[in-house]
C-alpha cells in the first residue's frame, strides 16, 4: 500500500501519543532525541520529527509489535508510513 503524506502523519501522530503515555519508553526516547516533553506538542506537527519518532519506534521488534497490537494495525504500517515522510525513502545500493 502506498500512503500519502498525510495518511503517513497520521500513523506517526498515534504513535507520537502511544509513545507519550509509555512511562518506561517515553524517558528513553527523550533521552536518544534530546527532545524534551514541551518539544513533543511544539514539533507534533512537523513531518521530519514525525519520521523520528517512527525511526525510533522501528529500532525495536517488540516495540513494533506493541504499538500495532494497540491500535491494531499491520506490523509493517510503521515502515510504510515512514517512507512517505521526509527521509523515509527506500535507499536503493547500486
Amino acid at each position: 500500500m502506498s500512503y500519502t503524506q498525510d495518511h503517513a502523519e497520521t500513523v506517526a501522530l498515534q504513535a507520537l501519543a502511544w509513545l507519550a503515555a509509555n512511562d518506561d519508553l517515553l524517558p528513553v526516547f527523550l533521552g536518544a532525541s534530546g527532545a524534551s516533553e514541551a518539544d513533543l506538542r511544539a514539533s507534533a506537527s512537523d513531518p521530519v520529527f514525525l519520521g523520528a519518532v517512527l525511526d525510533f519506534l522501528m529500532m525495536d521488534d517488540a516495540w513494533v509489535m506493541a504499538f500495532c497490537d494497540a491500535h491494531a494495525l499491520p506490523y509493517e504500517r510503521l515502515m510504510e508510513a515512514r517512507q512517505a515522510l521526509p527521509g523515509g525513502a527506500q535507499v536503493n545500493w547500486t
